[in-house]
């Protein structure tokens, strides 16, 4: 007798594993984002209120990468809108680059979590749902095609290099990755918020923007 999983219908096993089934051939940054509204690539979407697609400038030489929506990020529909959001624009602000700039997208494009009484909690994406959702980012890549690509913590790395990064390993260095020919490694800035003592997460705060500034320096000596 059949199980479900091989009688075809709503089964898990005919579904597409990746979103790589649901990128369109004519790749363009509005054809990416309608595309992406429909991904059933993964399990995520079937929690998610909606798909958060990356946004900015389309000629931006310089791509922020996540790990994935958050709570507010999920509701609204855009990324890094929440206290993360606010924290990244204020250090890119002290680091010299403007908001507008850049274009700024994440690993993983719908909210996994967890419910704890009414709160929704954020849970870390597994290995193969940031794979299964990677062929959005490398599409975005491919147009938006910046000088510098910056990992904001391991999820980003992992999507960005297709292998696992340690943050302590690979931070502040430019490196070649397998999506990016200049790749930079850095914290999440919901890294920094987690930090209780106050003193501490000055410091950190004030090393990630050292991070962003030198991002901004090294894409400014291109230019020369």
């Amino acid at each position: 007798m059949k199980t479900r999983a091989n009688a075809g219908g709503d089964s898990r096993a005919s579904r597409p594993r990746s979103a790589a089934a649901f990128v369109p051939a004519r790749l363009g940054l509005a054809a990416l984002r309608r595309a992406a509204a429909g991904c059933t690539g993964c399990d995520l979407y079937r929690n998610a209120t909606q798909t958060v697609f990356g946004e900015g400038a389309r000629s931006a030489q310089l791509v922020l990468v996540g790990e994935q929506p958050g709570d507010r990020e999920d509701r609204e529909g855009h990324p890094f809108v929440g206290p993360a959001g606010r924290l990244l624009e204020r250090a890119l602000a002290d680091a010299g680059i403007p908001r507008e700039s850049v274009y700024i997208t994440n690993a993983v494009k719908h909210f996994k979590w967890a419910a704890r009484g009414k709160r929704r909690l954020h849970q870390r994406p597994r290995e193969g749902e940031i794979d299964a959702c990677n062929p959005w980012l490398v599409a975005e890549i491919a147009v938006v095609r910046p000088r510098v690509v910056v990992c904001l913590g391991s999820t980003a790395a992992r999507a960005v290099f297709g292998r696992t990064v340690r943050i302590k390993d690979c931070r502040g260095r430019f490196l070649k990755a397998g999506i990016a020919d200049c790749a930079f490694v850095t914290l999440h800035p919901s890294a920094i918020l987690r930090v209780i003592d106050h003193d501490a997460r000055h410091l950190e705060y004030a090393r990630f923007v050292r991070d962003l500034a030198a991002v901004r320096e090294r894409m400014a000596d291109e230019r020369h």
